[in-house]
């Protein structure tokens, strides 16, 4: 797909007026590529929300009490969202300069020797230390954000986005599947396994296995197929040499034979722009959009690590009393519903209501979703899990449907609100970087207060006060955008 350059004044972004003009086709001979590293991704992360808490058992550390549960599965999902906020601005910037093909690469096979390293972790610090890793090279995953915008246009970024959850679906659906099926498997399929004494000895490695040898998979399609997307790179060591000595000495390389021929639609004497310094990129506009990624992810890393711990604590104690194999099927449904929702609806609900108003919405959803865990456990109860508590949970999740659709909302206000194009990657970094941080709270605190609040003598709300409280936070910052993305670039 042909793309233009923009300088600083360009909008990145088109005017209201401009609407009107023939919307771009994708370019899905590139596009097809990133949807497969989204599907990796979703695969390595949801593979292992169904048997973590049992492997949280399993290992021992909790000594027996069921009640902390929550809080090591709330420490181990922070583990790797602290390691990924460490280097996610970094893997950002490095991409605007060296290109986002290398970075891809360089992450995809540290994500695989991560995933064998977790499924062959016997103690706690062994499974921390691997997600660890996992996170600090998956910080490269906001890499994959900026290429979806570098291969785009303002007409046909929507219509990107609604392919989007494509991958997502599918990762939900069969991670889930993957996890909760594969875990342990010489006791659930003795006939196949009952031989394998690596099996016996490392329950949980076959699980993990699938998702880490996709990843180098995702590495062989990439190598091979990925056209890089930054057409004017500068070499690493360039770049190192230039950081010591103060100055660059690094001068860019041309467009390679791989890059996309965005130089073909420039003008010839136009000099490419360069990214911008860090200070720069922290406009109003860029906070804005931050606070509101920032609370709207806090809430929802929040719910997610709190549902499968809700489902998996007995009924008595405020949960669901459910195994590892009914939560991954209850995620993957999910899963597919949220995606297939969004790949057939959200462009015509942004062309109908705008980012804006969709993204008001979902955040505003999430006060009804928080109610509904303790209804829930009420009816488990009350009638045990009868078709009462089947029907909550389905309502549960069809308002999860709207939460999920604020992230493709927010990444147009992203695009807006970048400086200039060359910029994008680290403008993009600066967002997650901040919303990883949230996503080290969230996990952490929230799985946490739910172990807090299942504590005899406690009050059984309290999580659900919490997750209130995020919750309107994140209805206060969605307040805060302007009534369309295009409004930022017509300032720019």
């Amino acid at each position: 797909m042909l793309m233009h350059q923009d300088d600083e004044e360009t909008p990145l972004l088109q005017r209201p007026e401009q609407r009107m003009t023939r919307i771009s086709p994708l370019p899905w001979s590139q596009f097809w590529i990133i949807l497969f590293l989204q599907f990796s991704d979703s695969l390595v992360f949801q593979t292992l929300a169904p048997f973590t808490p049992q492997l949280i058992r399993d290992i021992g550390v909790t000594n027996g009490d069921e009640s902390q549960v929550g809080h090591y599965v709330g420490i181990l999902q922070s583990s790797y969202y602290t390691a990924q906020a460490l280097t996610i601005l970094l893997w950002s910037q490095l991409s605007d300069h060296i290109g986002r093909k290398s970075v891809i690469l360089t992450a995809l096979f540290a994500i695989s020797i991560s995933m064998f390293s977790f499924g062959l972790s016997k103690t706690f610090v062994g499974l921390v230390t691997s997600r660890a890793l996992c996170g600090a090279f998956n910080g490269s995953n906001g890499v994959i954000k900026s290429m979806v915008m570098d291969i785009t246009d303002a007409t046909n970024l929507p219509k990107a986005y609604g392919y989007m959850p494509l991958p997502w679906m599918l990762g939900t659906l069969v991670g889930p599947l993957v996890g909760g099926s594969l875990s342990r498997p010489v006791d659930r399929f003795p006939e196949i396994f009952g031989r394998s004494k690596l099996l016996k000895i490392y329950p949980y490695l076959l699980p993990c296995a699938v998702p880490a040898i996709f990843a180098l998979v995702a590495w062989l399609v990439t190598y091979c197929r990925f056209k890089e997307s930054v057409p004017m790179r500068a070499p690493l060591w360039g770049l190192i040499k230039g950081r010591l000595l103060r100055h660059s000495h690094a001068k860019p390389l041309p467009p390679s034979r791989n890059a996309l021929a965005i130089s073909e639609v420039a003008n010839p004497e136009e000099v490419p722009p360069k990214p911008l310094p860090l200070c720069a990129l922290l406009t109003s506009k860029v906070l804005t959009v931050t606070a509101s990624y920032v609370t709207m992810a806090l809430f929802y890393m929040a719910f997610s690590s709190v549902l499968p711990v809700f489902y998996s604590t007995p009924i008595e104690l405020g949960g669901l009393s459910l195994d590892p194999p009914h939560i991954g099927a209850i995620l993957a449904v999910s899963g597919v519903a949220h995606g297939v929702f969004q790949l057939l609806f959200y462009a015509r609900l942004h062309d109908r209501f705008g980012a804006r108003a969709i993204h008001i919405a979902g955040v505003v959803s999430g006060i009804p979703i928080i109610i509904l865990f303790p209804v829930i456990n009420a009816l488990a109860r009350v009638h045990g899990l009868g078709l009462a508590v089947w029907l909550s949970v389905g309502v549960q999740h069809s308002l999860v449907t709207s939460l999920v659709m604020c992230y493709p909302c927010l990444a147009l206000f992203i695009r807006a609100a970048a400086p200039n194009r060359a910029s994008l990657g680290a403008t993009n970094g600066i967002v997650q970087l901040v919303v990883a941080g949230a996503r080290i709270v969230g996990p952490a605190s929230a799985a946490s207060v739910f172990s807090y609040s299942i504590q005899e003598g406690h009050d059984v709300w309290s999580v659900y006060y919490y997750l209130m409280i995020i919750a309107f936070l994140a209805v206060g910052t969605s307040l805060l955008l302007p009534r369309d993305p295009s409004v930022w670039a017509d300032y720019q």
